[in-house]
């Protein structure tokens, strides 16, 4: 919940830790599981190095930042002069594409959840229907109907309530406001005056003047509810609006994996500020003046835009995928997900291609405290009779600073079957847009860590396979057999299991041990 009903409800027990900054590249010792990213390029000293090229699929990144740039994949066969010079149908694709956008340059920030847009596209055919006019071929669509159904309705009415507490409650302090305006007759006044009113015989003062002097202690201010309100109205007419067109803007039909000429070259977009700081754990410079280092020190990252606010496309996911293997990307880094796939066999052939090339994918594991194995996250890597589709996968956990009960972060999704491995994710710090730098938490953030990592060992020890790096990562992975940790929930942790049985290789990412695995794997090889 995040109503500032809520805020102000709590303002008392909330408690912030503050990380500190790069924690997570620190080394393993006194009591703190950072990836020991120094100690591993000690073991790398003399060696060289070659680029390796990272996609980043996401909602964007700011091209400009100065801690990216030089760090950026540019097109070799492409100039910017707004022809489409290398052929493959996008014109002037310098730093990767925005399948969120047209050729005016118009694009999409925010798009309705999967729920939402399955409930739209189902309720014309099934809602006017009873259970005994369904045809037998339609019956397992017709149950997906329900199911969307009861759970869109859920969403939409808790925000709904949500949106109608929060203007309830901006009400209340705001007609406080507007009658202290006009008692004191001006704008500013200070809570000593305020405070004055407490006393007064007249009971609609002491009354707005109390509302007031809450608000103040909080140090929640009117704009900010405002704000709120206007983000909360703002989802309910487009992330669960099952009528909204919000596709129409591009121009190409979203069910037709055929349809792929579509976007334009703004790989920024709108909104970058998740991208970046995926970006920036990946490959932030690290040989400037800045105190935001990424992991490895020689790679080429390429931007592609199919993330917007609520959930991204299929269609747009699997283009991605294959234009980034097109174009030379050895690993992919995949940090967002959905609980509904409906063009899924559109992802999971791009997933046969990048297999097919030898490319890496990593992706976070999600942020609802839920077992994967038992309430999956798309884009997954087994197809829809549960065959796996590829080796060269990676979904991953999110850890926090320290190796104690709580070491597994308290929002991660977890899974002996289905998440293969946890890195840092939290209070991570990267490179955020326009030149700025900021903390952030999720597994979107540790997927990057590994797949930094995994571009480290690629990019030193070139003759190693993608496969063999995944085997490294696995198998070099800080493992905690003993240590029983909590459990993440929705809402509160709800007990404790082993470490060991939250994902496949029980452990946490570790660049210095994967390293010194790499140098004995590559000695073998040799």
């Amino acid at each position: 919940m995040r109503t500032f009903v809520f805020l102000l409800t709590f303002h008392l027990l909330q408690v912030v830790v503050f990380a500190q900054k790069n924690w997570h590249l620190q080394d393993l010792k006194e009591g703190n599981l950072g990836i020991s990213l120094n100690r591993a390029y000690k073991l790398l000293e003399g060696r060289k190095s070659q680029p390796v090229i990272v996609a980043v699929i996401d909602g964007g990144i700011d091209t400009n930042h100065v801690d990216l740039k030089p760090v950026l994949w540019r097109n070799p066969h492409e100039v910017l002069n707004g022809i489409d010079d290398d052929g493959n149908g996008y014109v002037d694709d310098i730093f990767g594409w925005n399948f969120l956008g047209n050729a005016r340059g118009e694009n999409i920030d925010n798009e309705a959840y999967e729920v939402t847009r399955l409930y739209g596209r189902l309720k014309a055919k099934y809602e006017s229907l009873k259970p005994e006019e369904i045809k037998p071929e339609d019956k397992t669509e017709y149950e997906l109907f329900k199911k969307v159904k009861a759970e869109y309705e859920e969403k939409y009415t808790k925000q709904k309530d949500e949106y109608e507490r929060t203007l309830e409650f901006y009400m209340r302090f705001f007609r406080a406001y507007e009658a202290l305006k006009k008692y004191f007759d001006k704008d500013n006044f200070t809570e000593s005056e305020v405070r004055t009113l407490l006393r007064s015989e007249i009971d609609s003062l002491r009354i707005y003047a109390g509302n007031y002097l809450i608000l103040n202690k909080n140090k929640i201010k009117l704009n900010d509810i405002e704000k709120e309100l206007k983000n909360l109205k703002k989802e309910l007419q487009t992330y669960y609006n099952p009528d909204t067109n919000i596709r129409a803007l591009i121009g190409d039909n979203p069910y037709d994996i055929n349809d792929s000429i579509y976007g334009n070259n703004d790989v920024k977009g709108p909104s970058p500020g998740h991208g970046t700081s995926v970006a920036g754990v990946i490959g932030a410079v690290r040989n400037n003046d800045n105190d935001c280092y990424g992991i490895a020190d020689n790679v080429r990252i390429m931007t592609l835009r199919v993330v917007p606010g609520a959930d991204e496309r299929d269609k747009d996911i699997a283009l991605a995928i294959r234009y980034a293997v097109r174009n030379g990307a050895k690993i992919i880094n995949m940090s967002f997900g959905k609980p509904y796939s409906p063009e899924k066999e559109f992802v999971d052939d791009a997933i046969r291609l990048a297999d097919k090339h030898g490319v890496l994918l990593v992706h976070a594991a999600g942020n609802e405290g839920e077992n994967n194995d038992s309430f999956p996250r798309y884009p997954m890597v087994f197809d829809k009779n549960g065959k796996r589709i590829t080796d060269l996968w990676l979904n991953v956990g999110a850890t926090d600073q320290y190796p104690q009960n709580n070491l597994v972060a308290y929002f991660s999704n977890y899974g002996k079957q289905t998440v293969d491995i946890f890195a840092p994710g939290v209070q991570i710090y990267s490179t955020s847009p326009d030149n700025r730098f900021n903390m952030s938490n999720g597994t979107s953030l540790a997927a990057p860590v590994v797949s930094g990592v995994a571009a480290l060992i690629m990019s030193y020890f070139p003759e190693l396979s993608a496969r063999e790096v995944k085997e490294i990562i696995m198998k070099s992975s800080v493992k905690f057999k003993k240590l029983k940790v909590l459990v993440p929930t929705k809402d509160v942790f709800k007990g404790v299991d082993y470490f060991s049985n939250l994902s496949v290789s029980g452990g946490v990412v570790n660049a210095e041990r994967a390293v010194k695995l790499a140098i004995k794997i590559s000695k073998k090889k040799r």
